[in-house]
């Protein structure tokens, strides 16, 4: 739930200004919806799709709750199907939502409140009204028991209230905020009835109550987890809701590490598979089944901003405190020779936050930036303002030499040198080490040249490969040295920020600040993004940040790719092409009676 939020809840900052009481069908940053009210289904989806069927999708890992609200315990793979959210997304359309538990919405003028009118028919899998009790127990439930991040991320919204059965407002408090109403319109709706009396803040392995299109079947801890679609699903004839949730049974597999979930894959053990390694996309998708075209491999374009991935630092580890300690530690990653050597030239480095946008910094910052930029002068790095930012680049022979130098001289520089061999602290006689923490095997040998280049200059590393959960306890914690961190955008961010890189996210466990920055520039050119009154004041405070996110070198960027990857057993139906924001799958995807039995005959002819 929390990465639904995140990732599909925050693609909106700006919103018409309406009276109180002016409720329209859905919000848009523009002010003008895509689709007008009465609208028939979205333009992506195949209203006709047929119902039925089985898919299987694979998770990674183990789980032991069913409860996703909370940080006790790894939850289950696909819980937001099982609840509603007052607003959905328009999968292509930027920055707007239509309404899904309710069928109006009004933003009061001052941007102080937002008041949702719930669809009467509404209904709970028990038969029981979706109420506006429910809303507001929800959001108090969410930020008094849920994890860290709900009291955060709600931290503005004052109260919500139940003003009749089928009406609730939320009130906002402290400055404009012109994300606040998409925000609470992306708030998971929970039943009062179910949960008053029950445990919120614990692990359960009790299938909840929900509202959504399926609900939990089997449910067999650590190995798989089987939704239902509902029969009777109250909302199945919405507008938002045709052509979608057409498969009878959703089921997730659980395999331990990637190697594995693919030979699984190869075996027809589940359906469908986003690759995410280039090695494994070159070299192992080539068995039988794709060549008698029963597996269909290809690619299609994404739209979507694809974030930061990197090695992050941690800088509550004193050996990284110091800016050009990390600046000469990314001169270690030798990108160029990875792509070639590894990555089988798919890929494309990382330069920006907000890669693969329009809030992507590039060049030297305009006069819209500076504006925002000039008061920080002395806060910031200096080469904000006169340089254009570029990760280090190599000609890929692995030979990097002058990298190296050039290292040296920054770790020189901050009080650092070599002594008997190893890397020494002039002022605190402390030997440089480091733990780099992995949970994908995959990135063994993607960290070990690094590794290796690290050593050259003293440093003693170590590679550490936990399991999934231990790893998540360590990241709670923020009990590592180096990460790989990874920080996915919207087409338009806004409180999520800070929870990225705010100083109050820093030392609060769970949160996505890994890096623990605790940096009042930095806040400041948050509140510019939050607060912007257009959209070109938060594409100039965007890039703004970006420039001192990059600048500080809290991070060395990985890469990025902007297509999806995928591979599936040929027994679907979907429409011609992907929305632009979203793959598609299962969502809008169909089980083909035709191509099933086809698929069903092959794999009896070859027995």
């Amino acid at each position: 739930m929390r990465a639904i939020l995140v990732t599909v809840g925050l693609l909106f900052l700006g919103l018409p200004v309406l009276a109180e009481g002016t409720a329209r069908h859905g919000l848009s940053m523009f002010g003008e919806l895509k689709y007008p009210a009465g609208f028939q289904h979205f333009d992506y989806v195949n209203p006709d799709a047929p119902k039925g069927g089985l898919v299987r999708q694979e998770a990674r890992g183990t789980y032991d709750t069913l409860n996703g609200f909370t940080i006790k315990g790894s939850a289950a793979a696909g819980l937001g199907l099982i609840y509603d959210t007052l607003l959905t997304s328009a999968q292509d359309e930027a920055f707007a939502e239509y309404g899904l538990l309710v069928a109006g919405v009004a933003v009061a003028d001052d941007l102080s409140s937002v008041t949702f009118t719930l669809r009467p028919e509404a209904r709970w899998h028990d038969g029981t009204p979706v109420t506006a009790d429910d809303v507001a127990f929800s959001l108090d439930l969410l930020k008094a028991k849920g994890a860290p991040f709900y009291r955060f991320y709600y931290a503005n919204v004052d109260k919500a209230e139940a003003l009749s059965p089928h009406k609730v407002k939320f009130t906002f408090k402290g400055q404009q905020n012109r994300e606040l109403p998409l925000i609470v319109g992306q708030l998971p709706v929970l039943p009062k009835h179910y949960w008053q009396g029950r445990n919120f803040d614990t692990t359960t392995l009790e299938p909840p109550l929900g509202s959504g299109p399926y609900r939990i079947g089997k449910v067999d801890p650590g190995r798989s987890i089987t939704y239902e679609r509902v029969a009777d699903y109250w909302g199945r004839e919405l507008s938002v809701n045709r052509g979608r949730y057409n498969f009878a049974t959703l089921r997730f597999e659980y395999y331990r590490d990637s190697t594995v979930a693919l030979e699984a894959f190869k075996a027809n053990a589940f359906d469908f598979r986003r690759e995410n390694t280039a090695k494994i996309w070159a070299t192992q998708y080539k068995f039988p089944a794709i060549k008698d075209g029963r597996v269909i491999k290809k690619t299609l374009a994404n739209g979507n901003p694809t974030g930061m991935q990197s090695f992050a630092f941690n800088l509550r580890r004193s050996k990284f405190k110091d800016r050009r300690v990390r600046q000469a530690l990314a001169l270690t990653f030798d990108f160029e020779w990875a792509n070639k050597n590894l990555f089988f030239d798919q890929y494309t480095r990382t330069q920006s936050f907000f890669s693969n946008s329009e809030l992507a910094s590039h060049g030297l910052p305009g006069a819209a930036e500076l504006k925002l930029l000039e008061p920080l002068r002395g806060q910031i790095p200096e080469d904000v303002f006169t340089k254009a930012y570029e990760a280090p680049k190599t000609d890929g022979s692995g030979k990097f030499r002058q990298h190296l130098r050039q290292a040296k001289q920054l770790l020189n520089s901050a009080s650092w040198s070599v002594k008997e061999g190893r890397l020494t602290n002039a002022t605190t006689g402390q030997a440089m080490e480091i733990e780099i923490l992995l949970v994908n095997q995959g990135f063994e040998r993607i960290v070990a040249p690094m590794q290796q280049a690290m050593q050259r200059l003293g440093v003693k590393v170590s590679l550490r490969l936990v399991d999934t959960s231990q790893y998540i306890n360590r990241l709670r914690d923020f009990d590592f040295d180096i990460i790989v961190g990874s920080w996915g955008q919207s087409l338009s961010p806004g409180n999520e920020q800070r929870d990225f890189w705010g100083a109050a996210a820093a030392d609060r466990p769970g949160s996505r600040n890994y890096i623990g920055i605790k940096d009042p520039a930095i806040d400041k050119l948050i509140d510019h993004i939050i607060f912007a009154k257009s959209r070109a004041g938060l594409i100039a405070a965007s890039r703004a940040l970006d420039r001192v996110l990059l600048w500080n070198y809290f991070v060395i960027p990985n890469w990025h790719i902007n297509k999806y990857r995928i591979a599936y057993w040929n027994r679907f139906g979907h429409p011609p092409a992907p929305p632009k924001y979203s793959l598609g799958f299962p969502d809008i995807w169909w089980l083909d009676g035709a191509k099933d039995q086809a698929l069903q005959a092959a794999a009896k002819g070859r027995k």
